[in-house]
């Protein structure tokens, strides 16, 4: 059965529309779990804007892209994108950073797709850490395996045809000020940004799918955009054939998550955006949101869905199509 399924991943990847292949890149699980242990760590005391905790993790990010040997984008050497104080709004204690790391496209380098996750989450409370191990922990795994799977690729003579860019953001929880410094202040112009595949809270299962842990909620990604909304359910299809979950895309769901998360202050600008999202649980912004409870298979799973996806829209002849504008 395991022979069968490997057979049919390989020849369903080859035949991808983008013509290039991604067989072979799959995450790594032991990444990813030392990735939110360092993260969810009671070190980095979870990870609060403004704060130590934050600081940590921002330092952490920036050296493993350097390690990784990923390029700074130009103006950022430091992988830094600084955030002054005075635009958190009395919101953070202090001035604040998102991290970034680029990959120059081979064929149409000026066409952008940005990768997000948040990597700030609730501090502390007295003697209690908000670890954040879900919440955004491992959307920052999944981003960090995703951009060494293409670093991976790229060494291997496999570059993609658009650029990359891998973009963790500060300030979501306090009002999604990274996302809104970086869309006010973009390195690269918005009207070249292709896409935003934004990854908040991929680590986890909800109670509705307690017994079905293939899955992802997927939200925004026909807002603006059928094209990207087809390219994804067709990637999906071809590879993990996970259950992608419209539930939270609805407009009357009263959640209103599509507002809530780093991909807004991209589609506000019109730039068509997929926000992956595991749901809920009982330990959503609580201390026990820890490292022992994250699913690292389904984690897995859903990175790989993200990089495939991701793959497939920089490596495809044609750049993803905006069919709708933004109300804002």
């Amino acid at each position: 059965m395991k022979k069968i399924f490997l057979f049919l991943l390989v020849f369903t990847a080859v035949s991808c529309s983008s013509g290039q292949s991604y067989t072979g890149y799959t995450s790594d699980q032991n990444n990813l779990k030392q990735h939110i242990s360092k993260l969810a760590s009671a070190e980095f005391g979870g990870r609060k804007t403004g704060e130590k905790g934050q600081k940590l993790a921002a330092a952490y990010l920036a050296d493993y892209y350097l390690n990784l040997k990923l390029e700074a984008p130009a103006g950022h050497e430091d992988y830094l994108q600084h955030i002054p104080l005075e635009f958190f709004n009395g919101k953070s204690k202090d001035k604040a950073e998102n991290v970034v790391a680029y990959m120059k496209g081979s064929k149409y380098p000026d066409e952008v797709l940005v990768i997000t996750s948040h990597y700030d989450h609730l501090g502390t409370n007295g003697d209690n850490i908000f670890f954040g191990a879900d919440d955004d922990a491992s959307g920052n795994a999944a981003l960090m395996e995703i951009a060494r799977l293409f670093q991976k690729a790229k060494m291997e003579g496999r570059h993609p045809d658009r650029s990359i860019l891998f973009l963790h953001v500060s300030g979501e929880e306090i009002g999604l000020f990274g996302s809104a410094y970086y869309t006010s202040h973009p390195i690269f112009p918005l009207e070249k940004t292709i896409a935003n595949l934004n990854v908040d809270m991929v680590g986890r299962i909800d109670d509705k799918h307690k017994n079905n842990p293939d899955y992802v909620y997927l939200i925004g990604s026909d807002k603006l955009s059928k094209d990207l909304h087809n390219l994804s359910e067709k990637v999906n299809k071809e590879t993990v054939n996970l259950e992608l979950d419209y539930t939270y895309n609805d407009e009357k769901d009263p959640n209103r998550y599509y507002y809530r998360s780093d991909h807004y202050n991209f589609a506000k600008n019109n730039i068509p955006v997929l926000f992956y999202f595991n749901g809920t649980h009982e330990d959503y912004h609580k201390p026990t949101d820890t490292e022992e409870k994250i699913n690292y298979e389904a984690l897995s799973k859903r990175t790989n869905l993200i990089f495939y996806t991701a793959w497939e829209i920089v490596n495809r002849k044609e750049k993803i199509a905006v069919d709708n504008i933004s109300q804002k």
